[in-house]
């Protein structure tokens, strides 16, 4: 034997000499031994006062229980944990004093082997979290488990509070609108990326007020962006109020909302702002506004228009029942040109279509009828005054010309254009013989004068002998 293992076995001799002096002076109530299986406990012959004072001097809460699973000592800190006395505790099963699904956790660490298992208490309306362990032990000839109760409430709140965290991260940069979170003092410490649309750096760490520069149009300069950051600090929730930042690198028209940053029962650590990017509906608006004048504009001169021609139709009409026909007939023609453009959204309507819908109530005509090298698009007003002018030529030649027979025939064609006027020609067939009226009515004063809102525009009238001819210049600056 070596001199360093004859010291190591008087080391161990010397160790064992002290345990076996303090048990026999009772200072020792239980030993731990290292078993293949398990560490088990071991206690000393006693009346059990040395253990239950080992138990009570213990951090975490601790209790003997048998085979049974009945409690045999419960230390000060697991009773108060449970909310119950010492002496209520013995004698009981944990199920006696906590809910079925948490005492059969804690039953099942000794009555199943496991080797812990979390469970979570209501203590004064706060949730609390244990870790319930439980080793074999012996008190004199009774066999147990010593449980503890290991207070992990920190620990279990932490985790949850970093998954708050991890989700509310997720949150603001999944967000499509600009996400702000700042402090007591107003300092940015959260933004996701939408928020480049308002500052092209990066904004954590300066205050949101010198971020970008806001105005708020309506608030006559009484409201400045760290007014808003204050209100939200102190408790006061801002809602929708409409921002504009001259400076920002892309969006400049937001909605901003601002609300108290407060996790649980703490106070109220900063703020958290969402700005709503308002371009689109800006966009909107904006046309809106341009469509509303548009709509006043077209309005005022249809009614300036109807009035011209109620004026003028009751001047050139020598009875009630004729100015009633005339006037009617003149309003519907105006009428279905104002079909057509708002079917068409005044932006896509051929000259094909305003001659179609101005003879369509000559629908007895088909075949004899034929339009030919019309498809260009037409601007509004030309629309409305073609439409006009092909009134007043299909209901004179319903009365007097081409429809009025079975064999006439009316074709409506192109007859070519230039820089200035895109000419179109209405020309009657095999009607009866025309002869030049002697008086000039409304009729022919509306062909000449509808398309001469510019030098290019304009219609001529023709009676010749075999049959009505209209030749008529479009202005080209009214085609597309």
């Amino acid at each position: 034997m070596s001199t360093e293992e004859i010291a190591e076995l008087r080391i161990r001799l010397d160790e064992a000499e002290q345990t076996l002096k303090a048990i026999r002076e009772g200072q020792v109530d239980a030993l731990v031994i290292d078993t293949p299986e398990a560490a088990e406990i071991f206690t000393i012959e006693g009346e059990g006062q040395s253990y239950r004072a080992f138990m009570e001097a213990m951090d975490v809460g601790a209790a003997a229980v048998d085979h049974t699973g009945r409690i045999l000592y419960v230390n000060a800190n697991l009773a108060g944990t449970l909310g119950s006395g010492l002496n209520s505790l013995q004698g009981v099963r944990f199920g006696d004093v906590v809910a079925p699904a948490i005492a059969g956790s804690i039953e099942s660490v000794f009555s199943r082997g496991e080797d812990s298992v979390e469970i979570q208490l209501n203590q004064h309306g706060r949730d609390s979290h244990f870790l319930v362990s439980a080793k074999p032990m012996r008190l004199g000839t009774t066999a147990g488990y010593a449980v503890t109760f290991t207070d992990v409430t920190e620990r279990v709140e932490a985790e949850l509070a970093l998954q708050s965290e991890r989700a509310a991260r997720a949150v603001i940069a999944s967000a499509n609108e600009a996400v702000l979170v700042c402090d007591r003092n107003g300092v940015v410490t959260h933004g996701n990326l939408a928020a480049q649309n308002l500052y092209s750096g990066d904004p954590v760490g300066r205050k949101f007020a010198d971020i970008v520069p806001l105005t708020f149009p309506g608030a006559t300069g009484m409201l400045q962006a760290s007014d808003i950051v204050e209100m939200a600090i102190q408790g006061t929730a801002v809602q929708g109020i409409e921002a504009h930042a001259p400076n920002a690198p892309r969006v400049k028209d937001y909605q901003i909302s601002a609300a108290p940053l407060q996790v649980g029962e703490d106070a109220v650590s900063g703020c958290v702002i969402t700005m709503v990017d308002m371009s689109q509906r800006k966009a909107a608006e904006k046309q809106q506004l341009l469509l509303m004048r548009e709509l006043d504009h077209r309005v005022k001169n249809t009614l300036a228009l109807v009035l011209s021609i109620a004026g003028r139709t009751i001047h050139h009409e020598d009875t009630l029942e004729g100015f009633q026909k005339a006037f009617t007939g003149r309003i519907q023609a105006l009428a279905a040109t104002h079909n057509l453009l708002a079917e068409n959204s005044w932006t896509d309507l051929t000259i094909a279509d305003v001659v179609q819908a101005e003879l369509a109530p000559h629908g007895g005509g088909v075949g004899r009828i034929h339009i030919e090298g019309l498809d260009r698009n037409i601007a509004p007003r030309a629309a409305i005054a073609l439409g006009l002018v092909i009134h007043e030529l299909a209901t004179n030649a319903a009365k007097y010309g081409a429809l009025s027979t079975r064999d006439g025939r009316i074709d409506v064609r192109t007859t070519g254009s230039d820089n200035e006027t895109f000419r179109i020609e209405w020309r009657e067939t095999g009607g009866p013989a025309v002869a030049v009226p002697t008086r000039k009515g409304f009729g022919q004063n509306v062909i000449a004068r509808s398309l001469q809102y510019t030098p290019s525009g304009g219609a001529e009238i023709e009676y010749a002998p075999e049959g009505v001819i209209c030749r008529i210049a479009l202005p080209v600056e009214d085609l597309r």
